[in-house]
């Protein structure tokens, strides 16, 4: 329990706006539900969320102790309330999402609340599988990532072990991954492998993608087949063969079929405008093939986890 006495400055303020200014990480939902509990009180009684401070007034807060901290990128899952994932599978040591278009995977300098590690880990600590007060505590991570404006599965690790195992299932491409892209044009051949080297430019954020070897240069290989051809647009499925920055994107503009609404890559207005905001591009199946001892994933050995295509908005919106 911390106690306030209010002084001249905080004095006509209402109870609820000073105490999120008091408690910054405490969710306004949770500030009014714990107002309503008398977990917060005034003059050691039930105070109403409107009521007025005045100068000298004693306020108690019977609230965690995390939720007074500064808000930082290693707290800001307590300021999540209802965490808004879309769980595709769970057990005692992953969990596995299918991640909506705009949400980051990881926090940057503009945003470290509305991210998927940041309600992963504000999901997991309000089910009391997590905290990161107990002794020794491992943060739940993500196993890898997809672009902001890509949608689809992305894998969380809930303990160390499972973490350092399904990073070494990645690095050995023991998982494959399969991405759905609808591109302007038709590919030809209908299916096929883009062979490059990309050359990443850290100032632009961008790859480029060259024919021949370049120095610094990556090896980039993308297998894909066609799916569907319909009005000047393509739905193609894809297997990265190699996990380069941007690869899908980058390959497909150098071919000349650009993703519908790739801003970054698309080299034409009509490849961007009008159409959609942010690429169509979604990771919608993942296949577990572990030909080696799996250790705390054996469950997922043989598996497939895949987002139904009635999911995927570009497929519904061009190809129905």
């Amino acid at each position: 329990m911390k106690e306030f006495t209010i002084g001249k400055n905080d004095a006509g303020q209402r109870l609820d706006r000073w105490l999120g200014k008091a408690v910054p990480l405490l969710p306004a939902p949770l500030a009014q539900k714990y107002i309503r509990l008398k977990r917060v009180k005034v003059g050691g009684k039930r105070a109403e969320r409107d009521y007025r401070l005045r100068e000298g007034d004693l306020v108690e807060l019977y609230i965690n102790d995390e939720f007074f901290d500064a808000p930082t990128e290693d707290n800001a899952f307590l300021s999540v309330f209802s965490p808004k994932l879309d769980i595709v599978y769970e057990d005692e040591h992953l969990i596995v999402c299918n991640k909506r278009p705009g949400m980051l995977c990881h926090p940057d300098q503009g945003e470290y609340v509305n991210t998927l590690i940041t309600h992963i880990q504000a999901y997991l600590y309000q089910k009391k599988e997590w905290s990161p007060r107990w002794e020794n505590s491992f943060a739940p991570a993500l196993c890898h990532r997809i672009d902001r404006n890509t949608g689809g599965l992305v894998i969380a690790a809930k303990t160390a072990e499972a973490l350092r195992v399904m990073n070494d299932k990645i690095k050995d491409r023991e998982i494959t991954k399969l991405y759905l892209a609808a591109i302007v044009g038709k590919m030809a051949p209908s299916e096929g492998e883009l062979r490059g080297f990309v050359l990443k430019n850290e100032g632009k954020k961008q790859v480029f993608v060259y024919d021949k070897p370049v120095p610094g240069g990556k090896t980039a290989l993308t297998k894909y087949r066609t799916l569907v051809v319909k009005n000047g647009l393509s739905l193609v499925e894809c297997e990265l063969l190699t996990g380069r920055t941007h690869q899908i994107r980058a390959q497909f503009a150098h071919a000349g079929h650009p993703l519908v609404g790739d801003g970054k890559y698309g080299r034409k207005p009509a490849d961007t405008k009008g159409l959609r905001k942010g690429q169509a591009l979604w990771a919608y199946k993942l296949t577990f093939d572990f030909p080696t001892p799996a250790g705390p994933l054996e469950p997922l050995r043989g598996k497939t986890l895949e987002v139904p295509r009635s999911d995927i908005d570009f497929v519904g919106e061009y190809f129905s």
